[in-house]
């Protein structure tokens, strides 16, 4: 069997312990080379004779996956499946995987470390210390604030976890949950414009869909306090970023987190290079212990697809 594996975290170590097992177990694999996410039409040609995929940010089109001639599973390499169409590869009996709750922790203590970096203003004052220079740092306190969670899944529960943990009161937005999730972790549950107006600190986790794009847009930028920050470890496309750049120009809001832009790399984004906003490239999932457990997930999720057994982890089967 073949395999191609296109993660560029997984990929940076061809002669891992992971990708020898996962050799032993298919036979031949593949890397992605160009040590980013392919483009559709890289795909087209990568997915011919392949029988199964370990992605990343890919796109996994329509037309990609018409491409796939022997293609069995789709296992992400993470929790998102916004870059697979699912219908298209449901419809060509492709089985679609990922790895909940294998990144949360990582994404979860990303989120916060980046709350504190706007607040602080850590990297403009680490960019002017390594210049030479000695600025007076200026910067707010966290502590007896309110931290604004939109998603109460896995991470956002964490997150929750760990504004209490600072000395903040956390609050979350979920349509999706039962109010006894909420209940459990001690956490009010509000609904979206109420959590807007009341965060000192609002940190999105929830998924990129057609109803969540934009979900913070002009008008709920506008309820939040003049203080507010603003953290974004989720997906690209949850923030309106012409609408927060605008916000942040017009000091309606005090700073921005961004890990994940609404195109990847993000060349053209208006909050790139803002004195107010803090950039970090799509690595909230990033740490080693992190990459540890989406591999090993991700690869038993492939092997056992291409077994014939059922995953526990698919959210896209056959029809």
């Amino acid at each position: 069997m073949k395999v191609l594996v296109t993660p560029t975290s997984l990929c940076r170590q061809p002669d891992s312990a992971a990708l020898e097992s996962l050799r032993r177990a298919v036979g031949e694999v593949v890397l992605n080379p160009f040590g980013r996410p392919m483009t559709e039409s890289e795909l087209i040609d990568a997915l011919p004779g392949v029988d199964g995929v370990i992605a990343g940010l890919d796109d996994y089109s329509a037309d990609a996956l018409a491409a796939a001639d022997r293609l069995r599973v789709v296992a992400r390499y993470g929790v998102g499946t916004n870059n697979v169409d699912l219908d298209a590869a449901r419809a060509r009996g492709i089985v679609v995987t990922r790895t909940p709750g294998a990144n949360a922790l990582a994404v979860a203590e990303l989120a916060v470390g980046l709350t504190f970096a706007v607040a602080r203003g850590i990297p403009r004052l680490d960019a002017a210390v390594r210049a030479g220079d000695w600025p007076r740092g200026e910067g707010r306190e966290l502590t007896g604030g309110v931290f604004g969670v939109v998603g109460f899944g896995a991470i956002g529960r964490l997150v929750a976890e760990r504004a209490r943990g600072i000395g903040m009161t956390p609050i979350a937005y979920d349509p999706m949950l039962p109010d006894e999730v909420f209940a459990a972790a001690g956490v009010e549950r509000c609904d979206l414009d109420d959590l807007c107006r009341r965060s000192d600190v609002l940190s999105l986790h929830v998924p990129l869909l057609p109803e969540t794009r934009h979900l913070l847009d002009e008008r709920r930028l506008a309820l939040l306090p003049a203080d507010a920050i603003v953290v974004n470890t989720a997906r690209g496309g949850l923030i309106d970023e012409a609408a927060a750049r605008a916000a942040l120009d017009a000091g309606r809001i005090y700073g921005v987190a961004i890990d994940a832009y609404e195109t990847e790399p993000p060349s053209a984004s208006p909050l790139v290079g803002h004195p107010r906003v803090v950039s970090t490239p799509h690595s909230g999932g990033h740490t080693r212990e992190a990459v540890a457990r989406m591999s090993e997930q991700s690869i038993d999720d492939l092997i056992t697809v291409l077994r014939g057994e059922a995953s526990p982890n698919a959210v896209s089967s056959p029809l």
